[in-house]
């Protein structure tokens, strides 16, 4: 009896297993892949270019990137995409879109990425026009509802402590606030601008253009964006054409690997923000931290933008 069985068995497990095997493509050769991952540790300092004099010390032609402004329809055609390459990536989530999509938060974490947060309810004015305390409840309940989607427990403490302001508009009280809980705020070195009307060819051009002149950096993307999610395939075959390494970001231990910005550094964001909040949108931002940049400013207003 145990020898007519126990095959039996073994070819039950085998048909239960055989679907989940068969839906992780395999890493090889010809897929880009994820050459390294980045630990982020508790120093919690601002990074990213765009919005702040410091960024991660990346080697050349090495990217890492970042997805904001989801789940949505379209971010599992953002994850088959990063499955076909065996990249993984950072997605800062809504947490209203996650608490309607749970699935696609279980999903994300399952494949081995990154899971931040962007606010609850990402205000159209930005956080920066609420007071401190709503502002504050805004992020907290985001934070809770990214963390029962994704891991069934509405805790205040994220797994993942990365955040990204909903249109890069910080202010110096919620910095401070948050780097106190040990949370690191992320802006980009480099955008995709695909919050603007293109076609897949055309964002793809202008990303890669954008990164072949700096050679590397975060990037911001959206994969609420179905132009974004269409482009990605090419965009990932792209990179390993012209042999750029994706990096990852994960929680750690630290230090966090950080580079300071080039002499006369100046933000990109805050000239937009001040711009689109007209005239309210100071960030009262710390020393240090500045909001100044440089010639290169976005297609649409701050609120569009990220």
């Amino acid at each position: 009896m145990t020898h007519v069985t126990l095959p039996v068995f073994v070819l039950l497990g085998a048909l239960v297993l055989a679907p989940a095997c068969a839906a992780r493509p395999a890493c090889g050769p010809d897929a880009l892949g994820t050459g390294r991952e980045i630990s982020i540790g508790g120093e919690a300092l601002p990074l990213g270019l765009q919005s702040y004099p410091r960024t991660l010390a990346l080697e050349d032609h090495e990217v890492v990137l970042t997805f904001d402004d989801g789940p949505a329809a379209t971010t599992p055609q953002v994850l088959n995409a990063l499955a076909q390459e065996c990249v993984k990536a950072t997605f800062f989530l809504i947490g209203h879109n996650a608490e309607t999509m749970p699935h696609l938060v279980k999903r994300a974490i399952a494949e081995g990425h990154s899971v931040g947060h962007h606010s609850y309810s990402h205000p159209e004015r930005t956080l920066r026009l609420m007071s401190e305390e709503a502002a504050k409840a805004d992020i907290d309940r985001g934070i809770a509802t990214v963390e029962k989607a994704g891991y069934d427990n509405a805790s205040a403490t994220p797994h993942t402590p990365f955040f990204r302001f909903p249109g890069y508009a910080d202010t110096k009280p919620l910095l401070s606030w948050l780097a106190g809980r040990g949370i690191t705020v992320f802006g980009s070195d480099l955008w995709a601008s695909d919050w603007s009307a293109m076609t897949p060819k055309a964002e793809l051009e202008l990303v890669m253009s954008r990164l072949e002149k700096a050679g590397k950096g975060v990037i911001l993307f959206h994969d609420n964006k179905a132009a974004t999610a269409k482009m990605l395939p090419d965009f990932l075959r792209e990179l390993k054409k012209r042999g750029y390494r994706v990096a990852h970001m994960v929680p750690g231990p630290g230090p966090t690997p950080l580079a300071p910005a080039g002499p006369g550094w100046k933000s990109t964001t805050e000239p937009i923000i001040e711009k689109t909040l007209g005239g309210h949108g100071h960030s009262h931002a710390p020393a240090g931290v500045g909001h100044d940049h440089p010639p290169e400013a976005p297609e649409a207003p701050a609120e569009k933008a990220m």
